[in-house]
């Protein structure tokens, strides 16, 4: 029998929704001195866009982008001035599937992202029940953990499972009855 989610589908979608709002683009996706320099090495500007735009994606949400991922316009103008580029590339990146694979893997290896493993799992299974037993509410918990997982620069997975680890945390907490 599958177990019923913890989080509605607007709380899942707004978990890892990408911003829009010209202060939050500027908040979440303002690119340092360092980022930049990183940025400009990569050959034309469709792919130092999509570099770019990976970047952010990791950055906040948290998550890997997708392959079938289009971000906002607002997201792809706020970047594309500060590289000062067009954002019209980004409709030529990536044409090549392999180029948005190396990126990604370069993007972790620079910028020390790591990936959800069944240890980090575990290891916040347990702290996310012991917030649990501060609070019922699954979307609070699920906000904390998103945020941690930002801190340690840990890629956030699908928010399925997500919901998975706050349904475990309160039904430990003693909070979820089915």
């Amino acid at each position: 029998m599958p177990r019923k989610a913890v989080l509605s589908a607007a709380q899942q979608a707004a978990l890892t929704a990408l911003p829009t709002a010209e202060h939050e683009l500027r908040l979440h996706y303002t690119l340092s001195e360092n980022d930049l320099s990183i940025i400009r090495s990569k050959r034309g500007p469709h792919n130092r866009l999509g570099f770019a735009i990976q970047l952010c994606y990791l950055r906040f949400p948290g998550q890997a982008m997708s392959l079938e991922a289009e971000p906002p316009v607002e997201l792809l103008a706020h970047v594309a001035q500060q590289i000062q580029v067009d954002p019209d590339a980004w409709s030529e990146y990536a044409v090549r599937d392999e180029t948005r694979r190396e990126h990604a893997i370069e993007l972790q290896s620079i910028f020390g992202y790591r990936p959800f493993t069944t240890a980090e799992y575990r290891g916040l299974r347990g702290w996310l029940t012991d917030l649990a037993l501060q609070t019922n509410k699954a979307s609070v918990l699920a906000e904390e953990l998103i945020e941690s997982l930002r801190r340690q620069r840990i890629i956030v997975p699908a928010v399925t499972m997500i919901d998975r680890l706050c349904a475990e945390a309160l039904a430990r907490g003693g909070k979820l009855l089915y």
